[in-house]
């Protein structure tokens, strides 16, 4: 089978660590076994490095059939103490066949001290390396619930966004209604220019609620219908100024960026002919700003908050770069990131 890049890598640092173990051991080894000569030495570094890749691709090959066979998620106490005794198992047998073949084969008496050493170390060894095998594990399932958790949350804010961009708010509709009624008596040509603006508002939502970007041209282009609404509703109680870089217009915004934060805008401030609401739509470097004049409402009916936070949260996870909000004594705005 052919290792990918990663694969490869991961193979090399591997095999590279264990044939640094191998020589640590046999560092260590030199003092006990200095009658031994060079040759000989050198054949035990050889047979030691080997062993230590075959006990690798033991316990390697437990830890991939227990992954399948009894998965940390079935019982992770029982998964732990099954490995854990398979691995000193494996250690022991090894160490057995070395004690009745290999050392029979060497031309001096090894010390017990020594010999109970080499056995215990034969049982740490599998349980240091099954350990490692476990932190692994228990590393890359804490990195997948992360990554887990930013998805859901970054579809959570989706579906709400979504909800928010399918159903304009309804007093919107109502108050829109109840304008387009009075309208009807008092002046059809107007009342029927406003019904045109209306139907283009929600076919521009209907026909863009499943994208996620669209151009700041095509987003102004639809405020215009939105901001004649408003305009005709509240005449000369609200101004809505534009000031937008011609170079930023060809950038992108989520779709219903700016009714959104007119409508924010409307529900929490006074709308007076004795004070108006002064709205200045603008470009300003890598962001569009909607700023008005504060005068806020004593009393907001109906605001749950919710148009305006998961405009925030949508941005934070579909380009990473937070809506700001600047609050004055005289002015807020809202900085909107353009893509």
């Amino acid at each position: 089978m052919i290792l990918g890049y990663k694969g490869h890598s991961q193979f090399v640092r591997t095999y590279a660590l264990l044939f640094g173990a191998s020589v640590t051991a046999f560092i260590v080894r030199i003092p006990k076994l200095k009658e031994l000569g060079w040759p000989m030495q050198i054949n035990l570094l050889i047979a030691s490095t080997i062993l230590a890749i075959v006990f690798w691709e033991i316990l390697r090959g437990i830890n991939h059939w227990l992954n399948k066979k009894l998965p940390f998620e079935n019982n992770i106490s029982k998964r732990i103490i099954v490995q854990l005794l398979l691995g000193a198992l494996v250690g022991l047998t090894i160490r057995f066949t070395i004690y009745k073949f290999g050392e029979p084969a060497l031309p001096l008496k090894l010390d017990s001290l020594f010999l109970a050493a080499t056995w215990a170390l034969y049982v740490f060894i599998p349980v240091g390396i099954n350990l490692g095998f476990f932190t692994v594990h228990f590393i890359g399932r804490w990195k997948d619930s992360i990554v887990r958790a930013e998805r859901l949350e970054k579809e959570k804010s989706q579906v709400q966004f979504d909800n928010l961009k399918n159903q304009l708010n309804p007093h919107f509709l109502f108050n829109a209604l109840t304008s387009l009624n009075s309208l009807i008596f008092e002046n059809q040509g107007l009342a029927s220019q406003f019904l045109q603006h209306l139907s283009k508002v929600y076919r521009y939502v209907l026909q863009n609620k499943d994208k996620n970007f669209v151009a700041l041209q095509t987003e102004l282009d639809f405020i215009q219908n939105y901001v004649f609404l408003l305009e005709t509703r509240f005449e000369q109680a609200i101004k809505i100024n534009f000031d937008i870089m011609h170079e930023t217009r060809e950038r992108a915004i989520v779709p219903v960026t700016l009714q959104i934060l007119l409508e924010n805008a409307i529900k929490h401030n006074i709308v007076d002919k004795d004070k108006p609401l002064q709205i200045d739509i603008l470009t300003i470097g890598d962001y569009l700003v909607v700023s008005n004049n504060l005068q806020q409402k004593k009393r907001v009916e109906t605001s749950n908050k919710m148009g305006l936070e998961n405009l925030k949260s949508l941005y934070r996870f579909l380009i990473e770069k937070p809506v700001l909000i600047e609050v004055s004594e005289t002015r807020f705005a809202v900085k909107v990131p353009l893509i």
